[in-house]
């Protein structure tokens, strides 16, 4: 389980980091799953998670996103670029490919677990349990993959310290912070190790845990917001996203259109291309369905489409193809918003080995069901062919089911820390789904040593983050790349 075996050159480097320990226990015992845990320090001791210094043959950050945007949808790439030269920190969210390098190039502790592949702190909100209970985990999984457990931990801090930089917080402050959220995530771990498998598989954090662990010390104004915050969460639901995006054509219900953020297909394409299209998707939708267990695709089946639209989400994923399917049940006031959203590879992926699904979208789908507590109950994936011949990988979900997002720029410093804390709480809970919780523990510890190593990472990675968030503004200046103000 320890190897010495280097990884491949192109993913760890010219070191000796041992092959990955993947399988959660593996019937070892507590005792020898701990000793891997321990024996990885000495390869890679938690002092040495605060260095971050980037080699000089390092990839250019631009570089790295141009190959991303040249598989994407060409007239929405000016977008993304617009989307990502807003802030350094919008920068961060789309860059999430520019870190997987970064940290595929450094030594990691060998020990894996399923990652998020792009944790920062606005991936983590509220959302509906199949149970219809409003809990609090992670939202998005395009970039799901097994790796070093720690790269999510990493990309958590980072996110930390540039939304505090972004709210003028002190260094001190923004240490606060990060050691507060790693803090979470180390006890959080150790408890788990403590725990059978049942009971890690079954912790989940609803709105009343929420609300008991909101601190005195954080004022009467940041509780007030925590509660209206998940009453406003309960209202993103389902029939809201129907009532906003949609409208009644000449008798009919349709996706009212939004250029370009939001094109129904029949503003899209002409004619004869439009009916192909709208032939493939529904055939995805169909095919799809056998990705569900057969009560929910039995559900499914009662509902057909009646629209369909291109939508541009997130910043990272703009330029990805991506289509809002309405749907209607037994009548006008009975609808489904289904949201097929491409997959390609995850950005972890040349830097942990060969993907185990042939199937991009099912790598996303089985990463998210294998990381949340409960996971929507449309969550599927699929293949089609495009009408330009190329095939492609999709997952499919409710558009908007309870959500509820995070508002950092609102917060002071001490609501942060009890918003990351909650952060690390709930990642270390995904990891301890997957991966060995024990061995993981073990390497943490008791001490604080990996929190203090983590929050000085973070303050050379927010540097970086800075200056490439300048790199891109530069390409812009200078006509490298096009950019689309909306």
């Amino acid at each position: 389980m320890t190897s010495t075996t280097p990884g491949p050159p192109t993913a760890l480097g010219p070191r000796t980091t041992p092959a990955p320990h993947t399988t959660p226990g593996a019937h070892l015992t507590p005792q020898e799953r701990s000793a891997i845990g321990k024996a990885a320090r000495s390869r890679v001791p938690r002092s040495s998670h605060a260095v971050f210094d980037p080699p000089p043959d390092r990839t250019g950050p631009v570089e790295i996103v141009e190959r991303q945007s040249a598989a994407r949808v060409p007239e929405l790439v000016p977008i993304r670029y617009s989307r990502m030269l807003e802030s350094p920190f919008r920068f961060y969210r789309g860059a999430a490919a520019i870190m997987a390098s970064d940290l595929g190039a450094a030594p990691h502790t060998g020990i894996y677990a399923q990652l998020c592949g792009d944790a920062h702190l606005l991936n983590f909100r509220l959302l509906a349990s199949p149970e219809r209970h409003l809990v609090f985990d992670i939202n998005d999984f395009d970039e799901t993959h097994p790796g070093p457990w720690e790269w999510d931990v990493k990309r958590l801090s980072a996110s930390l310290v540039i939304a505090g930089r972004a709210n003028d917080f002190s260094a001190k402050q923004r240490a606060a912070v990060v050691r507060g959220a790693v803090r979470a995530y180390r006890d959080a771990m150790r408890g788990f190790a403590g725990m059978g498998n049942l009971d890690v598989w079954y912790t989940q954090a609803d709105t009343e845990q929420l609300r008991e662990l909101v601190p005195e010390t954080l004022g009467k104004k940041a509780r007030e917001r925590m509660a209206q915050a998940l009453s406003t969460a309960r209202t993103r639901d389902n029939l809201q996203a129907y009532q906003k995006l949609t409208g009644v054509v000449d008798g009919n219900r349709r996706i009212t259109a939004d250029p370009p953020l939001i094109v129904p297909l029949q503003d899209l394409l002409p004619a004869v291309e439009r009916h192909v299209l709208e032939e493939a998707l529904g055939l995805l939708i169909k095919r799809y369905g056998t990705s569900l267990t057969s009560e929910r695709r039995h559900l499914l089946q009662q509902f057909r489409i009646v629209d369909i639209a291109r939508k541009v989400v997130g910043v990272g994923s703009v330029g990805t193809r991506c289509w809002v399917l309405l749907m209607l049940g037994k009548d006008d006031e009975d609808p489904l918003l289904l949201q097929a959203k491409e997959a390609d590879q995850s950005v972890l992926a040349p830097y942990t080995g060969a993907d185990e699904y042939e199937n991009q979208g099912e790598r996303v789908v089985s990463g998210q069901r294998l990381m949340q507590a409960a996971s929507d109950i449309f969550l599927g994936w699929d293949r089609v062919t495009g009408i330009d011949g190329l095939k492609r990988d999709f997952y499919i979900r409710q558009l908007r089911d309870w959500k509820g997002i995070a508002r950092p720029e609102l917060m002071t410093p001490n609501q942060m820390e009890f918003f990351g804390t909650l952060c690390g709480v709930t990642l270390a809970r995904a990891h301890a789904r997957s991966g060995d919780r024990i061995a993981i523990a073990a390497y943490l510890g008791g001490s604080d040593s990996f929190d203090r190593a983590l929050a000085e990472f973070a303050e050379l990675y927010a540097d970086q983050n800075e200056r490439d968030f300048q790199a891109l503004a530069d390409a812009a200046r200078t006509g490298r790349v096009t950019v689309e103000t909306l």
